[in-house]
């Protein structure tokens, strides 16, 4: 077993011995013993073959004896009998915002809730709520959790499932016979989630390619095994998460396989409406063709299906049936920003408030992906629990970004802030501080169950402020973790609007905040947008990309995203923009 195989084995130990009701130290033992065999430099099977387990800061003897069995036989009797012991409802219940293992033992013990269901009956008769340290506000809660938990379903962010998909990818590619093939579904158009892996391959001879797939080293079940389609469970591990996720590999002869690579990208209501314009015309489109009986047209690629059609070719991340079929027909469609449009990035964290690099290691990484400028946005004073920064240190920071931009060449490191938006709309430092500033992020962190209307007010007084340069993650949402706080995004735009603000396309794949379908709402009000990493180390830089990723789906240009300028331009207009 991999490190991260045995990591995940004793972080479920732990998960299973708190919903047992066994104490703090003895699970908090098992979590730690993860987290410092994920943390083991080297080969785990070469130290437990030396004997050196025993050695590692946080390994007891019992861990140690249990990751030896782990590691030589794959298997530990210990787990799968707790896996027995636990019902498996209560390890779903894990997955409920805000509901931990203490409370699920509590309501176990009290009411012998042990799935999903019962917990949401419970709490709709009221019961949960007469419980020793529950209460009504916690019920509800619970019962919105429940929700939030039907809604994202068995969903991935696309993070860790893009990984997954394109490792996939790339050995159906290198099968025998194959052709062609390409990732389809939610991942081709750069979803925020997915919930399965389609792969659309070509081939003379399916069945050798269908064999090959089952067996792949990724394949923890087969679901099914065809000639034209087969269906697996796909698991790896991507950044120390095990990600796990249906996949379906379906095989067609090459002349067919433009039209099955459209038909299965989607989406469905993009389906329907370029099946429509066929029928328009007097043909059938679908998966295995377009024309009729009597006639084929014939097509290389997907782009010759649109020109078919007399339609421009339609990026995947526009297929949303959102217009892109009436503006490929008036040959009106955006020419959509690319990752290497991106000069430069400016909401991101150091080490001088939660951030784990310092200025000039996170400069220089930002210069080795090309950026021509790095701007920092370490917290301001009241996020006390992102070791927010005092004045005092802000100007220390200042002086060594100055000595830093003496020093370093080929990147510009900005002075920048995400200022905290405070319960009345101000911002957490005072005007002379703010002004010293390049640009100023604001940003919500605290009081997330104000009221819609009050939090609406907070933000929009907060885009007022002469001294807020762009709006940070809009809603505040975490992906399949957190829904954002309730806020009125149109009143927001109209105000970043009016104000003249830009706003934030938060690029950390579990926010991507704001979400596409408003970015393109921003866009045509005429409000900048910003793709910001909001990174915390020098390898979350990267991920601007998927920022990029929200920005096509919004319909955005290269000229609508602001940091798409060269240096000198940006710091014109953040001049312009700060005023005398």
């Amino acid at each position: 077993m991999t490190k991260d195989e045995v990591a995940d084995a004793l972080d479920e130990i732990g998960t299973l011995l708190e919903l047992k009701g066994e104490n703090a130290f003895r699970t908090g033992a098992y979590h730690n013993g993860a987290r410092a065999v994920r943390q083991l430099p080297g080969d785990l099977k070469e130290v437990v073959e030396q004997q050196k387990l025993g050695e590692v800061r946080g390994i007891g003897e019992a861990l140690r004896d249990k990751i030896t069995i782990l590691v030589t036989t794959g298997r530990l009797p210990y787990l799968e009998n707790l896996r027995r012991e636990v019902p498996v409802g209560q390890i779903e219940m894990m997955r409920i915002p805000g509901l931990g293992a203490k409370k699920i033992k509590a309501l176990h013990d009290t009411l012998g809730i042990d799935t999903v269901e019962t917990l949401k009956a419970a709490c709709e008769r009221g019961e949960v709520a007469k419980q020793k340290g529950f209460g009504e506000k916690t019920q509800q809660k619970i019962l919105e959790g429940i929700q939030f938990l039907g809604q994202v379903g068995n969903r991935v962010r696309l993070d860790l499932a893009l990984p997954l998909g394109l490792a996939l990818l790339d050995r159906v590619r290198g099968f025998p016979g194959v052709i062609r093939a390409e990732l389809g579904g939610s991942l081709r158009r750069r979803r925020e989630t997915a919930k399965d892996i389609d792969i659309v391959a070509s081939s003379a001879d399916p069945q050798p390619v269908m064999d090959a797939f089952v067996k792949l080293p990724e394949v923890i079940q087969v679901v099914g095994h065809g000639a034209a389609k087969s269906s697996v469970v796909a698991a790896m591990h991507v950044d120390g998460e095990k990600v796990i996720l249906n996949a379906d590999l379906r095989v067609v002869a090459d002349d067919l396989f433009p039209f099955a690579l459209h038909y299965f990208t989607g989406s469905r209501d993009h389906n329907i409406r370029m099946r429509q314009r066929a029928i328009d015309r007097g043909w059938l489109l679908s998966e295995y063709g377009l024309g009729t009986d009597g006639t084929r047209v014939p097509c290389q690629t997907e782009a010759d299906i649109f020109a078919a059609l007399g339609l421009a070719y339609v990026p995947p991340e526009l297929r949303e049936d959102t217009g892109e079929i009436e503006a490929a027909a008036a040959k009106a469609l955006p020419t959509l920003v690319e990752a290497g449009d991106v000069r430069g990035v400016f909401h991101n964290h150091t080490t001088y408030s939660d951030g784990n690099a310092t200025l000039e290691e996170m400069a220089l990484a930002a210069k080795a992906l090309g950026f021509e400028y790095f701007g920092v946005g370490d917290h301001s004073q009241s996020l006390t629990v992102a070791r927010g920064m005092s004045p005092a240190v802000v100007r220390k920071q200042w002086a060594e970004i100055d000595a830093l931009n003496k020093k370093l060449s080929g990147v510009r490191i900005l002075k920048g802030v995400e200022c905290d938006i405070l319960a009345d709309g101000s911002l957490d430092y005072d005007d002379d501080l703010l002004a010293g500033f390049d640009y100023v992020v604001g940003s919500v962190h605290s009081l997330f169950g104000m009221p819609e209307a009050e939090m609406t007010a907070r933000v929009c007084t907060a885009l007022a402020h002469p001294r807020l340069t762009m709006l940070g993650h809009s809603t505040g949402r975490l992906l399949l973790r957190r829904e954002g706080y309730k806020i009125d995004l149109d009143a927001v735009l109209k105000a970043a609007a009016r104000h003249g603000k830009m706003i934030e396309i938060n690029a950390q794949p579990m926010r991507l905040d704001l979400d596409w379908v408003h970015v393109k709402r921003a866009k045509a009000l005429g409000i900048p947008l910003v793709i910001n990493p909001d990174a915390h180390s020098p390898g979350e830089l990267g991920l601007y990309r998927f920022g990029v990723d929200v920005a096509r789906r919004g319909w955005l240009t290269r000229d609508d995203v602001f940091n798409t300028r060269g240096l000198a331009d940006v710091m014109k207009e953040l001049g312009r923009r700060k005023g005398p």
